[in-house]
Order: structure tokens, then C-alpha cells, then sequence
């Protein structure tokens, strides 16, 4: 199981300038990739771009961006700029986003989210290869061929439910999980995805993982601000189901808490349920938290 590092969104005038220290570091640390989320701050492809071209060498991937509001044939030929700028380094991580979001803040339809995805995909893979895109589906249309360099990038979908689950494995490179837990892993995202690609003839897929830590002697302070710190996460219906099929009652359940032997015998729950790509997102304790992180990720 490779390590990623979840940056942190810096604030501020300088915000690129901490981005590109916050990559270096993760260099420096030895963690295979780095993710920025792209919720309501920096747009995360710009922003990886604009901060990786001036950091050392690693994989820098979004989770996620998300496919409404944006054309799949633009997003291509931003995400092709931006591989070609890191030097074939750009993973794009893409989602639904949720039906608050696009509806109440954006103003677009959330319906029929399933086959929204299909044709986005159907649309944004060809495209992003070079190739002539020709499509009529029932959401979304394209006539385009982008000559765009940097093609060639792995496409991870956020993919939750079966559905999607097995649109990803037969399509796309992989997924990309939050507040997602090891038997729900195990039992449910890893055979479901798999499955999907084997019977597609491709490789195995990547699961990105990603899930709040912090190693800590005082787990029920930590799972309390972690249930703070997350609470939104526990009202979304997509990751509520993750959480009820972990047994989870809040994030702070699914979180990895605890001492050091703790938190690293969780770690190997999830690789040994199937998880390629553990991404940390450090909410307390962070240089500790940090330390065991850098101590796994150099094996």
C-alpha cells in the first residue's frame, strides 16, 4: 500500500507559495502522492499545477473535482494542460459532488446522477486521449477533438455505491474514498470494483482512501474532534451509507485514532482490505501524527 500526503488548503496572498512548500515536504517525507480536495477555496487543478511545477517530483492528484459544472471536454483539456506541465505527474480524481451543492448553490439539476456519470465519462476519456469525440447521450453532447498536450493521466472516479462502483472498474483507473472504512472496503468496494474490471479486461484498480487521522493517547477526545471538525460528512447521504455500513455512528468512528500500535494495525486492516493508495488527512496531533505516516510510507 503506496502513502499519500492530503494537503492542507493554505489561506491567504501566498497560497500557491504554501502549496508548493507543503508538496516539497511531502518529498522530502517520502510519501508516494499528494491530493488537494476543491470544495469552495483554490481550484485544485490550477493550484496543483501552479504550485507543482515549482516543487520536486511527485504524483499530485485532485479528490475530487466535481463533473456538473464543468464540461467533461473542458475539464480533458484543463487536466491535459496541467499533465503536461508536471510531466506526466497529474491524477485526476473526479465526483458527483452532492445534491446540496450542485442544486442549492449552483443552480443545475442533480437528476439521474448514475447515467450523468456514464456520459460524462464516455465523453472526458476519449477526449482526454486525443481522439475525436462524436457523442449524443441523454445529459450531455460533444463534438470535439482537443489537441491538447499531456494526454495520458489516470482518471479516478469518487465511486460509493455499486452503480458506480462497477462504471469505474469497467472504465476508469479507479476510486477515490472519504469516510470510508476498512470492512466497508473489504466487503464492498474492493470485490464490487474489481470484479467490474476484470470482467472489462483492464488492470487492477487503484483505491485511493482517504480518511482523517491523528495518533493520540486520548482516542475519545480525538473521535469527539473528529465529529466535530467532519460533522457535515456524517449528513451527506453518500458517505452516511459508508459510515452505516461501517457501523459507524459518526466520522469520528471512521477516523484512525489511537496510539501508535493502533493506528498502525488499522493501517494494515486497510491494505489488507484491498486499499492501493492510503491518503491521511491529519486533523490533531499532526507532527506525531506525521511521524508515524513518514515511518510507514518509507516501509
Amino acid at each position: 500500500m503506496r502513502y499519500g500526503y492530503f494537503l492542507a488548503e493554505p489561506q491567504g496572498p501566498d497560497a500557491i507559495g504554501g502549496l508548493r512548500d507543503q508538496i516539497a515536504q511531502a518529498v522530502e517525507d517520502g510519501f508516494s502522492s499528494a491530493w488537494l480536495s476543491n470544495i469552495f477555496g483554490l481550484d485544485a487543478i490550477t493550484a496543483l499545477t501552479a504550485a507543482g511545477v515549482q516543487a520536486p517530483p511527485i504524483e499530485l492528484g485532485t479528490a475530487v473535482v466535481p463533473t456538473y459544472p464543468r464540461h467533461p471536454a473542458v475539464l480533458a483539456q484543463q487536466a491535459m494542460t496541467a499533465n503536461a506541465a508536471l510531466g506526466g505527474r497529474f491524477a485526476l480524481g473526479i465526483g458527483l459532488s452532492h445534491k446540496m451543492v450542485i442544486e442549492n448553490m449552483f443552480g443545475y439539476s442533480f437528476e439521474r446522477p448514475g447515467r450523468h456519470m456514464k456520459e460524462y465519462l464516455d465523453i472526458l476519456l476519449p477526449a482526454s486521449r486525443g481522439e475525436q469525440v462524436d457523442y449524443q447521450g441523454e445529459t450531455l453532447k460533444a463534438n470535439v477533438r482537443l489537441t491538447t498536450p499531456g494526454a495520458g493521466f489516470p482518471v479516478l472516479v469518487a465511486a460509493l455505491g455499486p452503480r458506480m462502483l462497477k462504471l469505474a472498474g469497467t472504465v476508469a483507473d479507479g476510486t477515490v474514498l472519504w469516510m470510508t472504512g476498512p470492512k466497508t472496503v473489504a466487503e464492498h468496494i474492493a470485490p464490487t470494483i474489481t470484479a467490474a474490471a476484470a470482467e472489462a479486461g483492464r488492470e487492477r484498480p487503484r483505491i485511493v482512501c482517504a480518511l482523517p487521522i491523528s495518533v493520540t493517547d486520548d482516542r475519545a477526545a480525538a473521535v469527539e474532534r473528529a465529529n466535530e471538525i467532519f460533522k457535515i460528512y456524517g449528513q451527506l447521504p453518500s458517505y452516511r451509507a459508508m459510515l452505516d455500513r461501517e457501523g459507524a455512528a459518526g466520522p469520528g468512528d471512521a477516523a484512525i485514532v489511537g496510539d501508535e500500535d493502533t493506528v498502525l494495525a488499522r493501517l494494515e486492516e486497510l491494505k489488507q482490505a484491498g486499499v492501493t493508495d492510503f491518503v491521511g488527512s491529519m486533523f490533531a496531533n499532526r507532527e506525531r501524527t506525521r511521524s508515524l505516516l513518514i515511518g510507514a510510507a518509507k516501509g
